[in-house]
């Protein structure tokens, strides 16, 4: 059995974020993957464990009731899943302490050690080994030596991922000046803050123009112009559907994504179908920016419409004059569309270019299977 944090303060910030969830009040994908780890970081730094299954457990719980809360918010899993990849990576790490290559001892370093760049952080065989010969499971004498002696370089794992959340936008970015060239039109729909920080990083290096769809009933794409027009861009709002005539002219359709599914697949804000199918006739490529924390291991469900959620009808047809309300008439406003594989070509994330095949393959580096299903 999972036990309990140490004090009240790691479940009222469970609590809170449940709430918080459930009334859609952490806007955006990546907010909602912060606050996640965030509130995990609080409760592994106070919570009280004799073995690393007591500490899965616990996570695991807490993971499962901020799903339960809002289960289409996929990075809130993700978020969980990765935390929990990276504590059992680091126990394993710890657990095994330093690896011998000929005659010499050098420090054994998990994935979740590595910065952004590849490089190391400065672990030393010596702190390796300390944490090796200290640490003791199910300790009856010291029931508090295992966390303690752990909790040091779990924590560290964990901010490893919010180091990750917190630089998402500038990594993703970073290659953007060999993905548009200079007097290339560039066409996206809605307000991506990441195809937004994409995109200006480009305008360093290039000068071309970019064609935001208004995307109805949010007109999300009013904030986009606006914010690359600010930042000097060329850039034209034109309405949804204007999106097939001009198509013929795009040189490039970039795009957000709300979630990134295991078959490469994803689900985007409404228009994106509309906008990756006038590309596909056009023959025109399709590039969809995204940090990996929005890669999840859930396949599409065959949903007639992207991830089940629904906004208000009223904003796409009024009842003001209660003729739809009598003739019992259905209105739908999705807030996303699910575009198959097919119509993706790369996808740019905060650690490289992937192809939509590929994507399984990142799901394995990083999540454990176990963890699935949370």
């Amino acid at each position: 059995m999972a036990p309990e944090a140490s004090t009240s303060t790691s479940h009222r910030s469970v609590e809170v974020l449940v709430s918080k969830l459930r009334r859609r009040q952490v806007v955006g994908s990546r907010e909602a993957a912060l606050e996640t780890v965030k509130v995990l970081r609080q409760v592994v730094s106070r919570a009280k464990f004799s073995n690393i299954d007591q500490l899965v457990g616990l996570i695991r719980s807490i993971g499962k009731r901020l799903v339960d809360a809002q289960p289409k918010e996929h990075t809130v899993g993700n978020t969980v899943r990765k935390i929990l990849h990276h504590i059992r990576e680091e126990y394993n790490t710890a657990t095994k302490g330093t690896a011998t290559v000929g005659s010499s001892s050098r420090a054994v370093f998990s994935i979740a050690n590595f910065v952004l760049q590849g490089q190391p952080r400065k672990h030393t065989v010596a702190q390796r080994s300390e944490v090796t010969t200290s640490i003791r499971e199910n300790d009856p004498d010291d029931p508090d030596s295992f966390a303690k002696t752990l909790k040091p370089v779990l924590m560290e794992a964990i901010q490893d991922v919010l180091d990750e959340l917190e630089t998402v936008y500038d990594n993703v970015s970073k290659n953007a000046k060999d993905h548009i060239h200079s007097d290339e039109i560039i066409l996206t729909i809605g307000h991506s803050k990441t195809v937004e920080a994409f995109l200006k990083s480009a305008a360093h290096y290039h000068s071309y123009t970019v064609i935001v769809a208004e995307t109805s009933p949010s007109y999300s794409g009013h904030e986009m112009a606006r914010n690359l027009s600010s930042a000097g861009i060329s850039t034209f709002l034109v309405p949804d559907s204007s999106i097939y005539a001009i198509m013929s002219r795009v040189n490039k359709v970039i795009l957000g994504a709300h979630a990134i599914l295991a078959n490469g697949g994803m689900f985007a804000i409404t228009g994106s179908l509309l906008a990756s199918s006038a590309a596909r006739v056009h023959s025109v490529p399709i590039v969809v920016c995204a940090g990996q924390f929005k890669i999840t291991p859930l396949w599409n469900l065959y949903h007639e419409f992207g991830a089940l959620d629904f906004a208000d009808p009223s904003s796409v047809l009024g009842f003001e004059e209660g003729v739809l309300v009598e003739r019992e008439v259905e209105v739908l406003n999705p807030y996303y569309d699910y575009v198959s594989p097919e119509m993706v070509d790369v996808f740019i994330t905060n650690d490289g270019d992937h192809p939509p095949s590929s994507i399984y393959r990142l799901i394995k580096e990083t999540y454990d299977d176990e963890d699935h299903e949370l």
